[in-house]
């Protein structure tokens, strides 16, 4: 898979989406967790999509795989920072639902798009005949 414009993923856009999000209701979390849940949890949202956008500046599958199931391990980090700050109270149960319904649709499409470029670098490795 050639080097590609990483705005032009869907799942890019969902996830620098979701960071901004996370930016923003982080702001009013307790002073004292900036360089805990605060920070980790930033941290992991931001991670997403620069893994992302990372692996379309490489030039092979092998290495954008590889970026995107570290996007996919900060998804599931921040899945969990998401219920750590609910159950301190930092999150309202309405900002945790509608960001969780944000990490899980985006776990779902990285979950797909890895399956299509390994679908591509099999087919790559099997030369052109296809077996």
């Amino acid at each position: 898979m050639p080097m590609k414009d990483f705005r032009t993923l869907s799942v890019w856009n969902k996830a620098h989406a979701l960071t901004l999000c996370v930016y923003k209701l982080t702001e009013s979390f307790p002073r004292h967790e900036l360089y805990g849940v605060t920070g980790q949890m930033r941290r992991a949202a931001v991670s997403i999509p620069a893994n992302i956008a990372e692996g379309c500046g490489r030039s092979g599958e092998g290495d954008f795989h590889r970026f995107l199931s570290n996007a996919m391990g900060s998804a599931v980090e921040v899945e969990y920072f998401l219920l750590l700050a609910k159950d301190l109270l930092f999150l309202s149960d309405m900002d945790y639902e509608a960001l969780q319904r944000q990490v899980v649709e985006i776990q779902r499409m990285l979950g797909a798009l890895v399956r299509k470029v390994e679908a591509a670098r099999i087919r790559r490795q099997a030369g052109p005949s296809g077996r």
